[in-house]
């Protein structure tokens, strides 16, 4: 990507470029750089949601002029990836795209350019579902809005990275092709196992609820009474109990079946919540066994005890 340089450095800044613009080709140097275009209803805001669902900094419907500007702004590792949208919709500014284009060859910084398709019938069929205009449409045919907009694509479409039809996709094909475009590692899943009392509401975004009042409760034993399920006394209590253990095994291959699943349909995020009446024993218990043994599939879990302390 060439040498550091010092972003203060202007000694061999070309005549015609402002110091300004010089310091943003020094910074976006270190800048991943996508630009997502092509047809109006191809999927251009589909894939746009997918990267900035994966930690990229997405802007739409950007003027091609202001590219090299905000890849200037991308100055920390941790906000260093760049998503815009460039499309018809900024009208006499998208004819400046393919300029931009060189500029960012000419400074250095690496971009990726993703050219979204679809058939002139699948399009069609999009814009009647959401019963909108062709933004070249222009009070004549849906079709002759279409012509025009592959007729001022054609140029760019032969210079793209990557050409991705959308015709026969659904939106997570889309987004799948998307990820594997950007190598994103993120399709791993994020679960998150809550303990909680039954008295204080059941969690509005629990997607399951397992409820552990079958168990003895130690609440009732005076010695551990003023224990919570993380302390040794009370753990062993609960997964001592007959039937404990079992239904924690049996649990946590329940979870780790369906999470293959829920990744297909794009749900990486999912929330477990085990119940008993305070909060404060048996569902603390087994919250943290079963976190340690998602854990020890490889999981990545956290686990939060929404109610212990309320007592």
């Amino acid at each position: 990507m060439g040498e550091t340089r010092n972003i203060n450095d202007t000694s061999e800044i070309p005549i015609g470029i402002s110091t300004l613009d010089a310091q943003a080709a020094v910074v976006a140097s270190n800048a991943e750089i996508i630009i997502i275009t092509g047809m109006s209803g191809a999927g251009r805001s589909q894939a746009a949601a997918t990267l900035e669902d994966i930690g990229w900094y997405v802007i739409d419907n950007l003027p091609p002029r202001l590219l090299t500007a905000v890849a200037g702004l991308i100055e920390t590792s941790a906000a260093n990836k760049l998503a815009c949208v460039v499309d018809v919709r900024s009208r006499s500014f998208f004819t400046d795209l393919i300029d931009v284009i060189g500029q960012l060859r000419t400074q250095s910084i690496s971009y990726r350019l993703i050219f979204l398709d679809a058939s002139d019938a699948e399009l069609v069929r999009r814009y009647e579902n959401v019963r909108r205009p062709h933004p070249l449409q222009e009070g004549g045919r849906l079709l002759d809005g279409i012509a025009k907009e592959r007729d001022i694509l054609a140029d760019l479409r032969t210079r793209a990275d990557a050409v991705i039809d959308t015709t026969d996709m659904s939106v997570h094909d889309l987004a799948r092709r998307i990820k594997e475009l950007v190598g994103s590692s993120a399709e791993e899943a994020m679960l998150t196992v809550m303990s909680f009392g039954f008295k204080y509401g059941l969690p509005l975004d629990a997607n399951y609820v397992a409820d552990v009042r079958f168990l003895p409760n130690p609440y009732w034993v005076h010695e551990l009474r003023h224990l919570t399920g993380k302390d040794a006394p009370v753990r062993d209590f609960v997964l001592g109990v007959d039937g404990a253990q079992s239904f924690a095994d049996h649990y946590t291959e329940l979870i780790s079946s369906l999470i293959e699943g829920f990744k297909t349909q794009l749900k990486n995020n999912l929330t477990i919540a085990i119940g008993c009446t305070g909060g404060k024993h048996r569902s603390v218990a087994l919250t943290e066994e079963i976190s340690r043994q998602l854990r020890e599939r490889g999981f990545h879990t956290r686990t939060i005890h929404r109610d212990l302390g309320r007592e």
